[in-house]
């Protein structure tokens, strides 16, 4: 008897694998993007070219300017590439920031209870109601523009969506058999959270992670075109669809179009990879 072996689909058949392998895709490339951008100022690339290069205005897309230039003559394709690099920028580093500051405090909001807790729950509630937007252009007024206060602006919207998953998972986790008998054991409070929360409620960081950093870009590119988000010299899509506005006026599509592309091509992805995470970590959503 001979046994015939089993081929499998190179492309994943489940809905959570399908999502995660073309999320994680996309996100895959425009990270690869990101760090590879410096590399191409050696062909050409070059976002600010204006002090030792005369390219031409509003140039449709060509062989010498892929995706053409805008009204500063500056090349669309590289600004669009470098805006790359401090798209991912600006949204790591404000999601890092949110996690770290909006997973311990859920953490002990939700352990300890009492007067912090309310305390935590009425400004973190407070916040969460205000719009995401709304709320990072307040802040960039006050911190000024810049990638570090970009990245600020950004994570104030979201320290609240963390600090609420992670309080929720808490209270519901605080009386169950297990934490009773570590505190009876005379585990101290930094290490029931530590070893005994923190890892229970780590599986739903991920997708909020994924989610969050969706937004970011949308976020970012809101404050980009009302002119608060990275200073002029730094490539950011929109910064960039806020500059072409007056080209859409006389056919000028190119330097709206490549950006927006970009810019709507790694939420999706990064919002697949969101879902899949989703997907997979929680069983009970499997079909």
């Amino acid at each position: 008897m001979t046994l015939v072996p089993i081929r499998r689909p190179w492309f994943p058949t489940q809905l959570s694998d399908q999502l995660l392998w073309i999320g994680g895709l996309i996100c895959g490339i425009f990270v690869f993007v990101a760090f590879t951008a410096p590399l191409g100022q050696a062909l050409g690339w070059i976002p600010n070219p204006q002090d030792f290069l005369d390219f031409p205005i509003h140039a449709p897309p060509s062989a010498q300017h892929w995706f053409g230039t805008n009204r500063q003559g500056y090349d669309v394709f590289s600004r669009t590439l470098f805006g790359t690099q401090a798209a991912l920028q600006v949204v790591v580093v404000a999601t890092l920031f949110s996690l770290i500051l909006g997973v311990p405090l859920g953490l002990l909001s939700g352990y300890c209870g009492g007067w912090l807790d309310r305390a935590l729950l009425f400004f973190m509630d407070t916040v969460y109601t205000l719009p995401g937007l709304l709320l990072a252009v307040t802040v960039a007024f006050v911190v000024g523009k810049g990638v570090v206060n970009a990245a600020v602006a950004l994570s104030v919207a979201y320290i609240p969506q963390y600090y609420r998953v992670v309080r929720n998972h808490t209270v519901s986790l605080k009386n169950e058999v297990f934490i009773e008998a570590a505190r009876a054991m005379g585990a101290s409070t930094p290490r029931i959270l530590r070893r005994y929360l923190l890892i229970n409620v780590l599986p739903s960081i991920p997708v909020l992670f994924t989610l969050n950093a969706a937004d970011a870009i949308l976020t970012l590119a809101g404050l980009g075109f009302l002119g608060l988000g990275l200073p002029p010299e730094v490539p950011e899509w929109g910064q960039d669809l806020r500059q072409a506005l007056d080209g859409l006026s006389v056919g000028v599509w190119w330097t709206t179009l490549f950006p927006g592309l970009a810019m709507t091509t790694l939420v999706v992805g990064l919002s697949l990879l969101g879902e899949g995470l989703g997907e997979r970590l929680d069983p009970r959503r499997l079909r």
